[in-house]
C-alpha cells in the first residue's frame, strides 16, 4: 500500500485544527497594513475573498470525491488535464510553498531584529546580522519537523499555531487597553490606487489548497469536509477582519507591514507579541513542506522500504528549508513578496485552478449558467492576479532604487 494513502483517519475536531493551522498564520500581521492602505471598504474584498476560498476548497473535496485513487492536488490536476494538469498543478503548488516559506522567513528575521535591538550575536563564518544569524539557527532547529509523516501528527503543530495567532490578537487588545492608545485613528474609504498592491496580501490569507487534499483524505468523514471548511474559513475570516481593523484604527498611517512591528518599543506585551510572531512560521514550516515531500516520496519505487522512504522525504524537505532560507536572507522585502505570492500563485492555487479542474471533471454534469459564473470568476481573479504581480513588482524595483 501507498504510505502516502495510508494517513491514519483522523476525527472531525482534528480536521478543523488541521484547517485552521493551514489558513491562520503571518498573514493576519498583514492585514491592518492592507486595511489601512486600501480603505475599510477593501474588508469586503476580504471577506469576500475567504467566502470564494471555502468554495473552491469544497469544489476540491468533490473532485476527490469523485475518486478514490486521488491523493494530491496534482493527483486532481491530472485527473483533469492529464499530465498537463499534473505539471501545472505541481509548477504552482512548489511555488506557493516555496514562497510563502520565504515570506515566513523574512518575518521572522524582521521580528528577532526588533526583539533582539542591541543584542549582538554572529555565526563566524558568515556576514550575517544577529537576526540573520539566529534565523539560520530557527530554521536549523525546524528541520526536524519537516520529517513527520501524517497529519494526526502535524495537527498537534497546527493547534500550536493556532494557540500562538489566537494569543497575539489578545496581546494586541491588551496593547490597545492598556498601552496607552486610543484606537482612533483615521481609515480612509477607498484607495483605489493601492487596491491591486494590497490584493496580494489579501488573496495570500485564504493560501491553504494544496494541502487540502491530505486533509480530506485524513478524514474519517469526508462527507463533512464542506461543513467542516465552511467553518474554518469563516472562523479565520472574523479574526483576520478584527485584526485588521484593531491595527489600523491603533496605528493609522504610520502601521507597519506586520502590525507587531508598530508596537510601542520596550513593552513587555511587545516582547512577547514579538517572540510569538518569530516562533508561528517556525510551526508553518512542516505545513508548507507536506506537498512536496509527500510528491518526491509518491516517485519513489514502491518496493523501497519505508525508512528508505522516510529518509529520503525528510531530506527533501530539509533541503528545501535551506534553500528558503538562503533567499529570505538575500530578498528581506515582507509585504512585496508576500503580495507577490499571494497575486502571482495563491491566486491560481486557491482560486483558478480549483475551478477549471472542477469544470473539466464535472464537465458534463455543470450546467451553461454555472459555467458561465465559473469561468467569469475565473477571468476576474486572472486579471486581479496580474494587477497585483505589476503593482508588487513595481514595488520591489523601487526597494533596489
Amino acid at each position: 500500500m501507498d504510505p502516502i494513502a495510508a494517513i491514519p483517519s483522523v476525527a472531525t475536531s482534528t480536521t478543523i485544527l488541521n484547517m485552521m493551522g493551514l489558513l491562520i498564520g503571518l498573514g493576519q500581521l498583514s492585514t491592518a497594513y492592507a486595511l489601512q492602505n486600501g480603505g475599510w471598504v477593501s474588508a469586503f474584498i476580504l471577506f469576500g475573498l475567504f467566502m470564494l476560498g471555502a468554495y473552491t476548497s469544497h469544489l476540491l473535496g468533490r473532485c476527490l470525491a469523485s475518486d478514490e485513487r486521488l491523493q494530491s492536488y496534482a493527483d486532481i490536476g491530472f485527473l483533469a488535464f492529464g499530465r498537463t494538469g499534473r505539471y501545472v498543478a505541481l509548477f504552482f503548488v512548489y511555488m506557493e510553498s516555496f514562497m510563502a516559506l520565504v515570506s515566513f522567513t523574512i518575518s521572522m528575521t524582521d521580528h528577532l531584529t526588533q526583539a533582539l535591538d542591541g543584542y549582538k550575536f554572529h555565526i563566524s563564518f558568515f556576514s550575517l546580522s544577529t537576526a540573520q544569524s539566529l534565523t539560520v539557527i530557527a530554521i536549523l532547529v525546524s528541520i526536524p519537523s519537516v520529517w513527520l509523516r501524517n497529519l494526526g501528527k502535524i495537527s498537534i503543530i497546527s493547534t500550536f499555531s493556532i494557540i500562538l495567532s489566537l494569543l497575539i490578537c489578545v496581546v494586541l487588545i491588551c496593547t490597545c487597553l492598556f498601552g496607552g492608545f486610543k484606537a482612533n485613528q483615521p481609515i480612509h474609504v477607498f484607495e483605489i490606487k493601492n487596491i491591486f498592491s494590497v490584493s496580494g496580501l489579501y488573496i495570500f490569507n485564504i493560501a491553504s489548497h494544496m494541502a487540502i487534499p491530505n486533509v480530506y483524505r485524513s478524514m474519517a468523514n469526508p462527507a463533512a469536509f464542506p461543513t467542516i471548511s465552511f467553518l474554518s474559513f469563516a472562523a479565520v475570516s472574523a479574526l483576520y477582519t478584527f485584526l485588521a481593523f484593531l491595527g489600523a484604527k491603533m496605528f493609522g498611517p504610520e502601521v507597519n507591514s506586520l502590525v507587531t512591528l508598530s508596537m510601542p518599543k520596550n513593552s513587555v506585551l511587545t516582547k512577547i507579541a514579538l517572540w510569538i510572531a518569530v516562533i508561528i512560521p517556525m510551526t508553518k514550516y512542516v505545513v508548507f513542506t507536506v506537498p512536496m515531500a509527500s510528491e518526491v516520496e509518491r516517485h519513489l519505487p514502491a518496493t523501497m522500504p519505508l525508512w528508505k522512504r522516510s529518509i529520503i522525504r525528510g531530506a527533501a524537505g530539509s533541503i528545501y528549508l535551506l534553500i528558503v532560507l538562503v533567499l529570505a536572507i538575500t530578498v528581506p522585502f515582507f509585504e512585496t513578496v508576500l503580495g507577490l505570492t499571494g497575486s502571482f500563485v495563491s491566486i491560481f492555487v486557491s482560486v483558478i485552478l480549483p475551478i477549471a479542474f472542477y469544470l473539466w471533471i464535472f464537465r458534463l454534469r455543470v450546467s451553461l449558467v454555472s459555467i458561465v459564473i465559473h469561468l467569469s470568476i475565473i477571468v476576474i481573479c486572472f486579471g486581479v492576479g496580474v494587477m497585483g504581480v505589476i503593482a508588487n513588482t513595481r514595488s520591489m524595483i523601487k526597494h533596489y532604487q
